[in-house]
């Protein structure tokens, strides 16, 4: 009786199939393109393709795969099933063979290698931070490069390979199943304003205090933002009065320095420019008489993706940091 076949064979029978039938790296990038752009012209440009070798590629795809991968409307192209299947695997190859040529530099040269992360502002600050600079204490070698941003923004780059892992949270609409994720710890947020602002003299303040100031917030449907609107609304409150939206927090600090805005950041980021020993003496900390936290932030990688040396240990001390 024969052995039943695993998940891990079959897709390796697949893949085998596809190679064996003549898909190449540029069918991958191509595909991998086409899905960003969503235009047969620009993705071809983009891999110094003309419009007709372009083409031709895309037909070569099609046969090879054995379906159609892509439909043409009026804007422009949209991937089918098949063609956003293909899509979401090339960008997982061509991630992993970029990582195997930046690994191998690095292990011909002696180096600890790169790691390139992403991360929301509360983490970044509080936990990514520290534990780089313990690392790269230990490890000279090692360097990193760390963007802040939106958790849409964020996980949208995982996907097209950019970071090796996120601290974010998966945005609605995205699949879960695509992600390992590992929960870290809740954000509670605290109210920045400027030092000598009206509601910093109170003792405590009430969620009906902030009503007649305007606010300086992320972007509209940031999770930050949604929680804050929803503590106000629970206690009767109406929506802020945001006048300036940003996730700056550059751009948020030159508004709440020079009004009487406030700003809703993590307590780690008010305790960095608000505190004592802080960046800034021009900004101080609400004391509200309510709590804002929101939901847990997680450390996210592609599902099934190996990870480098340098990566890896780096993704292990921020878990270690966390639970520790």
């Amino acid at each position: 009786m024969p052995h039943p076949i695993s998940p891990e064979q079959e897709a390796a029978r697949g893949a085998a199939r596809l190679i064996g039938r003549g898909l190449k790296l540029t069918h991958l990038r191509l595909i991998a393109t086409l899905a960003e752009v969503g235009q047969l012209t620009a993705a071809g440009r983009a891999q110094n393709l003309t419009q007709p070798a372009a083409s031709r590629l895309l037909a070569e795809a099609e046969t090879i795969a054995g379906h159609r991968l892509c439909e043409r409307h009026s804007k422009g192209i949209a991937l089918t099933a098949a063609g956003e299947a293909l899509a979401r695997r090339a960008r997982a190859v061509l991630a992993e063979i970029a990582e195997a040529g930046r690994e191998i530099g690095d292990v011909a040269e002696g180096r600890m290698g790169a790691v390139r992360l992403g991360a929301v502002t509360a983490p970044a600050v509080e936990l990514v931070v520290p534990v780089l600079q313990r690392l790269q204490q230990r490890y000279p070698g090692l360097h990193a490069q760390l963007d802040v941003a939106t958790s849409d923004v964020l996980v949208h780059d995982l996907v097209r390979g950019w970071h090796d892992f996120v601290i974010a949270r998966v945005p609605a609409g995205s699949d879960p199943r695509a992600f390992e994720q590992r929960g870290l710890s809740r954000e509670q947020v605290a109210l920045i304003v400027r030092e000598g602002h009206p509601l910093a003299r109170l003792e405590t303040v009430s969620a009906a205090d902030l009503v007649p100031y305007d606010w300086v917030m992320q972007p509209p449907g940031s999770l930050l933002r949604t929680t804050v609107e929803e503590a106000m609304i629970a206690r009767g409150a109406p929506l802020p009065n945001c006048r300036l939206s940003t996730a700056s927090l550059l751009v948020t600090l030159a508004l709440v320095s020079r009004s009487n805005a406030i700003a809703p950041e993590s307590v780690e980021v008010a305790r960095l420019v608000a505190g004592e020993g802080g960046l800034g003496r021009r900004v101080t900390v609400l004391p509200i008489d309510f709590e804002i936290e929101v939901k847990p932030y997680n450390l996210i990688r592609m599902r099934g993706q190996r990870l480098s040396r340098s990566a890896a240990v780096v993704h292990d001390a921020l878990l270690e940091a966390q639970t520790g």
